[in-house]
């Protein structure tokens, strides 16, 4: 029901089709984070015109509100938000550790209080699977246990070794043909724990493959290198998806090294705050260098913001009006839409790296 189609290499960036029951994901591709059913502050008329193929939610929110019963009597997610394509669900792995001095991990299970009203919960593997399939999502991700950046060797050690046995786990009750299983591999920044990480859990045949633990606290630097030792050892005709990650830049870096899949919360948060993405590098609408500026925030750009001035979106913001942030929320996803879409050409034609360093010259970066 699920087969990764690799249609083009160039370097070591892919070009490929993830087949679903749902629909195909083109890839290199980007996954607009709607984690409670949404993607904030746009109708799913809006997230498709985006060009994305697949949407993410999340177990741990979704379980807090309005719970996986509830969703699941509401017809499963697709129906509750009105999504027909593919989605993806977080396992709650992220979450637990965001929730900082809120939770203790075990061997049995993630234990911590909700951030909405102080309940406790248990997150074991087996619930965080149950939970998903209630759900009915195409994509589960098995529970996983993060860390922040930088961390003692030991403590790496230990939440790599639960990763796996906690991904063997999820594999043993996951029981639905039509809900595919991706594992996580971590590993720190020590490219011999990401190894050994990534082939073990490719020795358990997953639909997919993710390098998790990144975007913690490292460096771009070191994000790059240890996605890229970690492709490395991962199999070449499954998908391979980094986890919340992240700037147009890390995109394109990461893309250069292996990866298929990309989701984060960066383009919508950014653009409720005010920030577009552009090929000139982000424009912060607050300033008021954009007062009177009658440009759009991109020549030719088919978002519903540049059909309008930036003096016009500078003062939605300004104006505490919400018409500005929903604005500016639908540019960022097209924009992040159309450069993975650009990625797609440069890598079937064979100019990837041209392609790439093109587009970080404009960011006033260059290729790491």
């Amino acid at each position: 029901m699920f087969r990764f189609d690799l249609q083009h290499v160039d370097g070591d960036a892919r070009r490929g089709v993830f087949q679903t029951p749902r629909g195909d994901v083109q890839t290199p591709g980007f996954m607009p984070v709607g984690t409670v059913g949404t993607v904030k502050g746009l109708t799913i008329d809006q997230v498709a015109a985006t060009g994305a193929d697949m949407i993410l939610g999340n177990t741990y929110h979704l379980r807090l509100r309005p719970g996986h019963e509830t969703v699941a009597r509401l017809g499963g997610l697709h129906a509750m938000c009105g999504w027909s394509g593919p989605i993806l669900t977080d396992s709650g792995g992220f979450q637990v550790f965001s929730l900082g001095a809120l939770n203790k991990v075990t061997e049995k299970a993630a234990t911590f209080r909700s951030h909405l009203d102080g309940a406790v919960i248990e997150l074991t593997p087996e619930h965080s699977i149950e939970i998903q399939q209630a759900l009915g999502s195409d994509v589960m991700m098995v529970l996983d246990h993060v860390i922040a950046l930088p961390a003692e060797k030991s403590k790496v050690e230990d939440a790599l070794a639960r990763s796996i046995r906690w991904a063997k786990r999820c594999r043993d009750v996951a029981d639905r043909p039509e809900q595919a299983v991706f594992a996580i591999v971590q590993g720190g920044l020590d490219p011999e724990l990401r190894r050994q990480c990534a082939v073990e859990l490719a020795s358990m045949s997953f639909e997919g493959y993710a390098v998790g633990g990144l975007s913690v606290g490292e460096t771009p630097e070191e994000m790059y290198a240890t996605s890229a030792v970690t492709t490395r050892y991962l199999p070449a005709e499954k998908p391979r998806y980094l986890m919340g990650v992240g700037t147009p830049r890390d995109l394109l870096e990461n893309i250069a090294r292996g990866i298929d899949l990309f989701d984060c919360v960066m383009p919508t948060r950014n653009g409720r705050n005010a920030l577009a993405f552009t090929d000139e590098g982000p424009l912060k609408l607050r300033n008021a260098v954009h007062r009177e500026d009658i440009r759009p925030l991109m020549e030719g750009c088919p978002c519903l913001a540049c059909r309008h001035s930036r003096g016009y979106l500078r003062h939605l913001f300004n104006a505490g009006e919400m018409l500005g942030p929903i604005l500016l929320s639908h540019h960022n996803l097209m924009y992040y839409g159309r450069l993975m879409s650009q990625a797609r050409e440069a890598i079937q034609r064979g100019g990837f790296a041209e392609f790439a360093v093109g587009k970080l010259k404009g960011w006033g970066f260059q290729r790491v």
